[in-house]
């Protein structure tokens, strides 16, 4: 079976062919999957939390124009937890519920595209995407590092 991109050639001369890797040892097929979790197998879950940081950044538009914009945004769906913005660029946070970060990953790419014209938000580009799941999430804060608790919950300046 070729797995490629519909219209792309296999790069060589040769078509190439996937192979599997042996598991090993060290191998238990009861927490194939699990990432260290004590939860079991992530295949078996349902969806999951994932805190997502979406970055955006564009030609400068007027402040009033770009709260306005972040805040019909966040009425339109309050699962938005804190949005900050300025002139040129903005951070959306939030958590989403999916089955897994390919999912929620997705759904965080469409969220600036799908929005902009009904809460007439800047034409801007998404610059920036982090997406981790709750668990790491939690672990960062506690360690003091990585994105802020996002208090106080709302639409604010830089």
């Amino acid at each position: 079976m070729r797995r490629a991109r519909p219209g792309a050639t296999p790069r060589g001369s040769a078509e190439r062919a996937l192979t599997s890797v042996a598991a090993g040892d060290a191998y238990d097929e009861g927490t194939a999957g699990d990432f260290g979790s004590d939860a079991g197998p992530m295949a078996e879950e349902g969806p999951r939390l994932w805190h997502i940081t979406l970055s955006v950044s564009g030609a400068e538009a007027p402040l009033a124009e770009v709260r306005r914009g972040l805040e019909q945004l966040a009425h339109d769906h309050p699962f938005l937890l804190t949005s900050r913005y300025a002139v040129d660029h903005a951070e959306i946070r939030y958590w989403e519920e999916a089955r897994d970060l390919h999912d929620a990953a997705a759904v965080a790419l469409r969220l600036w595209g799908e929005h902009r014209q009904t809460s007439q938000l800047p034409p801007w580009e998404i610059v920036g995407l982090e997406v981790i799941d709750r668990q790491t999430y939690h672990h960062r804060i506690a360690e003091g590092y990585g994105p802020l608790p996002a208090t106080p919950v709302g639409v604010h300046p830089f």
